[in-house]
């Protein structure tokens, strides 16, 4: 599926393109000469990993090379008062580039970090080549001596773990809303991987942290070092070793090492129960049988009486029940144990996307209510059998979620 249209030769050349590079670098013959570079001069380094970028981009690396010096003056020397955020990977400094007069997010690569030169390759060329709105743009680039940065643009909001996870007491939550539109954002950007990439690019670190949020809190995927190219042809899957965030993993990738585009949507699902939840995937502040977020899901789950026991507390009961079970069931399904009973990324979407737009659905009906003016009787008509829809939609629920169903002021949607 598609929403960013373009010519067909375009997209053929797009998908023809990043196919054969991401392909050719992961051939030996060039992991090989990868292997000369600590033998290279700084300088040699620098001029070997430019070209090399270069020439396995052939000619489509939209993110430009930038000198260390420069790197050095847009953070202020990489001063602690700069740092933004710190991972596995290394650091991220919020900068400023002269150059270009723009304000950036600078990730300086840890030297023992998980993330290498071939890491450091992978990330330049899958964030050049590939563009949605929904990746987030890598500007830059940096390879001096033992120097790998990378440089992206600065995304105001921070990630959607410190809007969710890591909120501070005077902070606001997120609203229901907002976070149905983060989830499908996010969803449409692992859709573009699947999807739109030939072959697909399975992103492997889907995560709370990895999802940046701009001014208006639309999400950007960041973070491509783990990437992976998918299955092609007959190939059911790709196996490699077991590398991503613990919790988020799906459970044959972890035990098998055999990824597929399947073990994103797992990652994916994760991340939305903890949206849903306002918990952690793994909380060890937490009782023993409430640690483990997905186990401690896995039996209210079973239960459509017990979901609203899954609601962020944050929220306030400030959210439409009926959105929150279907919700739940996107989540649920997303967590199948099986990877083969999982949805595939562009069905998420689908539903994600409903849910974001049930807002407007919902709120609609109370701001007719105060609105005066004569209704005809057709009018009369719709509102009576929005009622007894409504109606016929609780017969199932029992008493007490009927009870929350009429103290709420936001559900008033006849749709299910």
């Amino acid at each position: 599926m598609s929403f960013f249209p373009c010519c067909p030769s375009q997209k053929r050349l797009r998908k023809k393109t990043l196919k054969k590079n991401i392909k050719e670098y992961h051939e030996n013959k060039i992991k090989t000469s990868f292997s000369n570079i600590s033998f290279k001069t700084d300088s040699g380094k620098r001029k070997f990993i430019t070209d090399e970028i270069a020439k396995l981009g052939k000619g489509n690396i939209t993110s430009k090379y930038i000198p260390y010096r420069e790197l050095c003056v847009a953070t202020e020397n990489f001063h602690p008062a700069n740092l933004i955020g710190e991972g596995g990977f290394g650091r991220v400094y919020k900068g400023h580039l002269k150059s270009l007069n723009q304000v950036v997010a600078v990730k300086q690569l840890d030297r023992n970090g998980y993330q290498g030169n071939r890491e450091f390759f992978v990330e330049v060329l899958i964030l050049s080549l590939l563009h949605h709105p929904n990746l987030v743009n890598l500007i830059g680039y940096c390879a001096e001596g033992e120097h790998r940065i990378l440089v992206y643009e600065y995304m105001v909001n921070g990630s959607l773990e410190d809007h969710l996870l890591d909120l501070h007491e005077e902070a606001k939550p997120l609203d229901w809303h907002t976070r149905m539109k983060i989830a499908e954002g996010a969803a449409k950007g692992l859709e573009y991987l699947h999807d739109e990439a030939n072959p697909p690019v399975i992103y492997r670190d889907f995560k709370a942290s990895n999802i940046l949020l701009d001014e208006h809190f639309n999400p950007k995927l960041s973070d491509f070092g783990l990437a992976k190219l998918g299955p092609t042809g007959d190939k059911t899957h790709v196996s490699t070793r077991v590398m991503g965030t613990y919790g988020y993993c799906a459970p044959e990738y972890a035990s098998t090492g055999q990824l597929t585009t399947k073990s994103d949507v797992y990652s994916f699902g994760v991340v939305f129960l903890e949206m849903i939840t306002g918990r952690r995937v793994i909380d060890y502040s937490r009782s023993e049988e409430e640690q483990n977020l997905v186990i401690w899901a896995q039996p209210l789950l079973k239960d459509r009486r017990k979901f609203i026991q899954m609601a962020d507390p944050l929220l306030k009961d400030k959210y439409p029940l009926k959105s929150l079970y279907q919700a739940l069931a996107v989540a649920a399904m997303c967590l199948q144990e099986e990877a083969d009973t999982r949805p595939l990324i562009n069905d998420v979407v689908t539903a994600i996307d409903f849910l974001a737009r049930k807002k407007v659905e919902v709120d609609q009906p109370h701001h007719t209510k105060h609105i005066s003016y004569n209704k005809d009787d057709e009018d009369n008509n719709n509102n009576e059998n929005e009622d007894e829809d409504d109606n016929d939609d609780n017969e199932d629920e029992d008493e007490d979620e009927k009870e929350n169903i009429k103290k709420s002021h936001i559900i008033n949607s006849s749709e299910y």
